[in-house]
């Protein structure tokens, strides 16, 4: 992999200085990038104009001295990550790769994420596999991969799902959600047979059937006041998924407020037993 490695003019050395804590102004530039990513509708034209700002700071920083512990560089790694061309994404990997020296506890996954965005700006395949984007359709899509480049046990190194597990999370996140289906068909009945019918299709599904998805309908419903039909999600979702812990409690839930308090504390028990961890169950236990 030697094209990997880039000769970047602004360097920067491992040695002591007199800032021992992390960069206030820098840890709150990183917040502010997070979470100008988080909003439901990005304006896009402002947020690069706001990236550029970010990034023309964090080179003053850099050349001030300012940037010093493994979180710091973490940070101005993300800041550059989030760059316009490959200048950007080779001073991102810079940045990481300082950060990991650093600093031991910092994820190596931003150094592969930069890598794989670096090869993608030049055209060239990733070889990660962590980027993936929206279609023309539509559709979620992996970004061409070269996938003789790293095995997975490379990719497990840098704490990065093996290419099979990205496959299978991109399928999922292009599965139709059962909710919609719900509120379209105005039918729980049917809504409780298309669950059934795809959950028998395993990978092959083409709706959201997991037991957060089920799970999530039941609590609309149980919130819309209907709480029998409610009742019929969480005992499908325990029937499903017997060995998740939070389906039985959902369950009890429901139960309870439907006064079934001895089935309810059953459920409770159910799901304590599958995690012993959950202390909203002994706090219901407990409390009847």
């Amino acid at each position: 992999m030697k094209y990997l490695f880039f000769y970047i003019l602004l360097t920067f050395s491992i040695v002591s200085y007199s800032q021992t804590n992390d960069n206030s102004e820098l840890k709150q530039m990183y917040n502010d990038d997070q979470n100008s990513r988080q909003v439901e509708q990005i304006d896009w034209k402002f947020l690069t104009k706001e990236d550029s700002i970010r990034r023309n700071r964090v080179h003053e920083m850099l050349e001030s001295n300012q940037i010093v512990t493994g979180k710091d560089f973490y940070r101005a790694a993300m800041i550059y990550q989030h760059g316009k061309d490959s200048n950007d994404y080779r001073m991102a990997i810079k940045l990481i790769k300082t950060a990991l020296k650093l600093d031991t506890t910092i994820s190596p996954w931003l150094l592969a994420a930069t890598i794989d965005r670096e090869l993608m700006s030049r055209k060239e395949p990733q070889i990660y596999g962590t980027q993936y984007f929206i279609g023309s359709d539509g559709v979620w899509k992996l970004y061409k991969i070269d996938s003789l480049m790293v095995n997975d046990n490379e990719r497990k190194k840098y704490k990065v799902p093996s290419l099979s597990e990205t496959r299978e999370k991109i399928r999922q996140m292009n599965l139709k959600e059962i909710e919609n289906f719900y509120h379209n068909s105005k039918s729980l009945e049917l809504t409780i047979n298309l669950i059934k019918q795809e959950y028998k299709k395993g990978n092959q599904s083409a709706y959201n059937v997991s037991e957060h998805s089920i799970n999530s309908l039941g609590y609309q419903v149980l919130h819309s006041g209907d709480l029998k039909r409610a009742l019929k999600l969480f005992k499908l979702n325990t029937k499903l998924y017997p060995l998740a812990s939070n389906t039985y409690d959902s369950l009890g839930e429901c139960l309870l407020l439907l006064n079934k308090t001895k089935q309810g504390i059953k459920a409770y028990k159910k799901s304590l037993s599958l995690n012993p961890q959950n202390e909203n169950a002994k706090k219901i236990i407990n409390k009847n």
